[in-house]
């Protein structure tokens, strides 16, 4: 619920504006903003809300967090009213539309807030009632630069259209001011600004990720059982061996003594392939089990942690009391710190399951990526016949590429080519090391030896889940 306009007057008569100087401008989001105000001996903090079913003006005693990146309109009254002083905050005639004329040295400035619910905005104008910016930019009503806003003589865009009510302050109990407990009061019922509608949007986001999170893991010791009976795939190769003597051209079954259990087994063959082919293929099964399980457990080691972790964020965010606090925190939650490094890398990152691949869109920038951001051992890729970006992958110590990896800087390299409307194409890799640089060739011009060949299908899904795994700087 919005404030009325008697709760308006009430407020506004408490705060006692006239006099105090704006010393700071912080906007949280792009519906929530505060003032900070220092005068008469005392420090306030005004927050203005233009949030659907919740628009209001008040003082705030909650630490209103700072946005990440700096926004427009904050900006603008960083420029305009800071060190501004409050001449007067009075609330036009009933409409909800409360108006603070500030000055600032020999500038003056009118200040409009319309608290209505269906459609709030903030909107500075200069003495004559030309608007110098919105918190909302509304082209219809005349709410942007150049535009008029006056409402003190244009009744039909002062006033709300809302149904005839009487109105009346709320009655909220306790011994503080208003301003106090209407704070508080927002605090928990205020719309999509409420710690219980945030705290529950917070509960169907972690419920989401715990999903994803379980099937993973799922999928990964489901593969670890299997890879548990790889000794299994070595007995049958031992098996094969032990019976070439019984197997004939074109047998598709071998029956035999399991020495290794009790009983007889029956293994199918392949009647394409020899005897010592069918067992050195089982001998190669094991291997690549027996290797991949290390890394498998690893990676369930990792999930695991990731669970816990999670489960400590869901028990942070749901502990915290400030409602401005905590939708920070919802916002900038996954976000991690773009590391020095990443911000001054030119071209695209991507940081896909621990692998960095990078990028370059331009000469310029993949001869960057191979002078200052690649090593030897970095694998190199590139589309073949079309002229296009140098994708690399940054090797990871005693790693191997996995082929997904492999795959994504494929797609990457497909779709920023001069062939991505083919949607499949050839290219090669190589490790950087056996790059050599073109002799009196155009800027950033290699050429490979030792180099593999890869068909790429592009996949839309796959090229969708890169981008969410993209560094942004």
């Amino acid at each position: 619920m919005s404030l009325n306009w008697k709760e308006i007057n009430l407020i506004l008569s408490e705060l006692d504006l006239p006099g105090f100087q704006i010393q700071r401008v912080i906007q949280s989001t792009y519906d929530v903003l505060a003032l900070e105000l220092h005068g008469k001996g005392k420090t306030k903090v005004l927050l203005i809300a233009l949030t659907p079913g919740a628009c209001r003006v008040h003082e705030t005693f909650r630490s209103v967090p700072k946005n990440e990146k700096p926004l427009r309109f904050a900006e603008f009254l960083k420029s305009r009213i800071v060190n501004g002083w409050i001449q007067e905050a009075t609330q036009l005639e009933d409409n909800r539309i409360v108006r603070i004329l500030v000055r600032q040295g020999k500038n003056h400035y009118r200040l409009y807030l319309r608290l209505w619910s269906n459609a709030a905005n903030f909107v500075v104008t200069a003495e004559d009632g030309t608007v110098l910016d919105a918190m909302r930019r509304l082209p219809k009503r005349g709410e942007v630069t150049g535009g008029r806003y006056t409402p003190e003589d244009s009744p039909a865009g002062r006033t709300e259209k809302t149904p005839e009510r009487v109105y009346a302050v709320r009655e909220i109990p306790g011994d503080l001011s208003f301003n106090e407990k209407i704070d508080a009061w927002y605090a928990e019922h205020g719309g999509g600004l409420s710690l219980e509608a945030l705290r529950e949007q917070v509960r169907r986001s972690f419920e989401i990720s715990r999903g994803r999170l379980a099937a993973s893991l799922e999928k990964l010791r489901a593969k670890e059982a299997d890879y548990e009976t790889a000794d299994q795939l070595k007995n049958y190769g031992d098996i094969i061996l032990a019976n070439l003597g019984n197997i004939r051209p074109g047998d598709t079954w071998l029956e035999a003594e399991n020495f290794y259990a009790p009983g007889t087994i029956r293994l199918r063959l392949d009647s394409g392939k020899s005897p010592a082919a069918q067992a050195e293929s089982y001998y190669e099964q094991y291997r690549k089990a027996k290797s991949g399980l290390a890394e498998l457990r690893s990676e369930i080691q990792a999930g695991e942690r990731e669970k816990e972790k999670l489960e400590k964020n869901l028990a942070k965010l749901l502990a915290e009391t400030n409602p401005l606090q905590l939708q920070k925190l919802i916002r900038t939650r996954g976000q991690k710190p773009v590391p020095k490094g990443d911000r001054q890398r030119p071209g695209l990152s991507f940081r896909d399951k621990d692998w960095l691949i990078m990028v370059g869109r331009s000469a310029a920038e993949n001869d960057a990526l191979l002078r200052k951001y690649v090593k030897g051992n970095d694998l190199w890729l590139h589309v073949r016949d079309y002229p296009g970006s140098y994708v690399f992958i940054k090797q990871r110590p005693g790693k191997s590429v996995p082929l997904d990896i492999l795959l994504d800087a494929g797609n990457l390299a497909i779709f920023y080519s001069k062939g991505r409307n083919n949607g499949e194409g050839d290219l090669f890799y190589t490790p950087v090391k056996y790059l050599r640089r073109a002799k009196n060739g155009p800027r950033g011009l290699v050429i490979p030896t030792q180099e593999k060949n890869l068909h790429i299908k592009v996949e839309e899904k796959r090229l969708r889940e890169l981008e969410g795994c993209r560094i942004e700087k």
